[in-house]
């Protein structure tokens, strides 16, 4: 299997054609958020989105948690593909899979201890996909991604073998540590913001090292 490669915290068209050269599968777009890399006012991040060529998807990462809030940021972004990055509900997902038939929706659960195995399971039926983070949500002042941080890799294995809709590796991936995690966790797909940049921004060096480790973990597991 391949494991599918997304690019978070995007800021330009530049930034956006340079992870695509480089073979990315997903680009994310970072909306609003309380703190953490990556945010882009409205404007390009539509700009992004309408770029971005078939079949690399692009990802619209939001804080809102309502169906409404979620489908309206959604229609003003024109990404294919949206991320909460906070804990919705199951009923919320639904919700906003039948507004938006056309695009997926990806829930994000924060890996803090073996009760994500259950999370991960409760929204598995209605969503297009999971990803892992090493958030905190409830934090006073939250983190919703761009941490820089590992969870629990053993408990991310978990729940990739507890689902059955594909699962995205996230938090604390660089170059030097990608192969690992792959082979441990066997993720669907890995997602990559932080570990790729330099004073903020996209590395090309670092981006070309990592996507070399992603493909010699592939041929490993081939």
């Amino acid at each position: 299997m391949r494991t599918r490669v997304k690019i978070c915290c995007i800021a330009s068209v530049e930034e956006a054609a340079l992870a695509v050269s480089a073979g990315a599968d997903a680009i994310g777009l970072v909306g609003p958020m309380p703190s953490g890399p990556g945010m882009i006012a409205g404007d390009m991040l539509r700009r992004i989105a309408a770029w971005t060529p078939p079949p690399v998807a692009s990802f619209l990462l939001t804080t809102a948690v309502d169906a409404p809030g979620i489908i309206e940021h959604v229609r003003l972004s024109g990404t294919d593909t949206v991320q909460l990055v906070d804990l919705s509900t199951p009923e919320v997902c639904q919700a906003v899979r039948a507004a938006l038939p056309g695009v997926r929706v990806v829930q994000v659960l924060h890996v803090q201890g073996p009760e994500a195995v259950a999370q991960a399971q409760a929204f598995a039926p209605f969503v297009h996909a999971l990803l892992l983070d090493s958030g905190n949500p409830r934090a006073d002042v939250p983190t919703f991604g761009g941490t820089g941080k590992i969870h629990d890799w053993s408990v991310s294995r978990r729940i990739v073998e507890a689902v059955d809709v594909p699962v995205f590796l996230a938090g604390g991936l660089r170059p030097g540590n990608v192969q690992t995690a792959i082979r441990t966790v066997r993720p669907f797909g890995i997602d990559v913001c932080s570990g790729l940049r330099v004073e903020g921004a996209l590395c090309p060096t670092r981006l070309a090292a990592f996507m070399a480790e992603v493909r010699a973990a592939d041929q490993d597991a081939g």
